[in-house]
């Protein structure tokens, strides 16, 4: 059975298997309920964005993945009080967020985006300081 990854997230758990859950405003409650706080976790999604995030985001249990769909995206990254930007212009750039690494993106045109999140312990900060 076919579906898509705007309608339906995977959760591989830390036997790596996968299963589905769709995308809809219940979806990150459940992710922290059935799934033992995402503990060993990954997340699979994706995401259309047409306009700035909002927030720096960072995942303190390992790297994340970010891969460039379509459109064109600025990924930037803070450490140690530096900004570093990453441009994803052409579908299949991708970059690696490292753990523990602040981030934050600058939307250039519509894009589509697919991230593979480690999702435990994920953590959310005002854009103007994380």
């Amino acid at each position: 059975m076919a579906n898509s990854l705007f309608d339906h997230f995977v959760v591989i758990n830390p036997q790596k298997s996968a299963v589905t859950e769709p995308c809809d405003a219940g979806l990150y409650n459940r992710l922290e309920r059935n799934f033992n706080g995402f503990t060993g976790h990954e997340l699979v999604s994706a995401y259309i964005f047409t306009e700035n995030w909002q927030s720096w985001e960072r995942h303190p249990n390992g790297d994340e993945i970010i891969v460039l769909l379509s459109g064109e995206i600025d990924i930037v990254l803070r450490q140690h009080d530096a900004e570093q930007q990453v441009t994803l212009n052409k579908p299949g750039t991708f970059t690696i967020i490292p753990r523990n690494t602040w981030h934050t993106a600058s939307v250039n045109t519509r894009c589509e985006v697919l991230f593979i999140t480690p999702g435990e312990g994920t953590e959310h900060s005002e854009l103007s300081r994380p």
